[in-house]
């Protein structure tokens, strides 16, 4: 049984509830992802599958992968992952998974990269409160103070600092789902997932 699915963050809207409210939610197209080969705990050491997601024209990829996409047919994909399974034996190589592996109402964890912001001061990045607003201030948005004076007259480790923001792996947890939609590939779950548009993501049952 397959409980992890890859697919892309088409964007956000607004769900409409029966009562007459509305949630915000993230439309995912998941899947199809067809799998490419099947790892076995005698040749590899552990049971996966690979799986493509997203078909792309056999002309963009080199001869060595063309080769590998051949054994499960003729399609060529644009990602390439892999998932855990305890029987590799019951799925067939070419043989599609689909969105409706989710079902409206389960709690799922989705996986993304975060938006890249560069480089960010302590504000941005860690959302310090800043120093004075008052005319003379010069200490409007600078972290302070850092350290002590002479006891242990370094920085401690991890200490909040300007620097390299976003563009990480980031998991957001117990996600409802609040609609699927088997015939055009999406799902639609509660809230914010990381990431911008068009990003891979890995939406997993909790």
């Amino acid at each position: 049984m397959v409980d992890k699915l890859f697919g892309k963050k088409m964007g956000m809207t607004r769900f409409f509830l029966e009562e007459g409210g509305s949630i915000p939610v993230t439309v995912l197209r998941v899947g199809p992802c067809v799998v490419i080969q099947k790892k076995t705990a005698e040749k590899e050491g552990y049971n996966a599958l690979q799986l493509g997601f997203e078909e792309q024209k056999t002309g963009r990829v080199n001869k060595p992968l063309r080769g590998h996409f051949k054994a499960a047919g003729e399609r060529c994909f644009k990602y390439l992952r892999e998932v855990r399974v305890e029987d590799p034996a019951s799925f067939e190589l070419g043989q599609e998974i689909r969105s409706d592996l989710f079902q409206r109402g389960d709690v799922v964890h989705v996986t993304g990269t975060s938006k890249g912001r560069g480089f960010s001061g302590v504000v941005k990045r860690w959302g310090f409160g800043g120093g004075r607003k008052s005319h003379g201030s010069r200490s409007h948005r600078i972290p302070g103070s850092i350290g002590c004076s002479a006891t242990p007259g370094r920085v401690q480790k991890g200490k909040k600092l300007p620097g390299q923001y976003g563009g990480q792996r980031v998991t957001v947890k117990n996600l409802k789902v609040v609609d699927v939609r088997p015939e055009m590939n999406v799902v639609l779950v509660k809230g914010a997932v990381p990431g911008s548009r068009n990003s891979l993501v890995e939406i997993r049952k909790a």
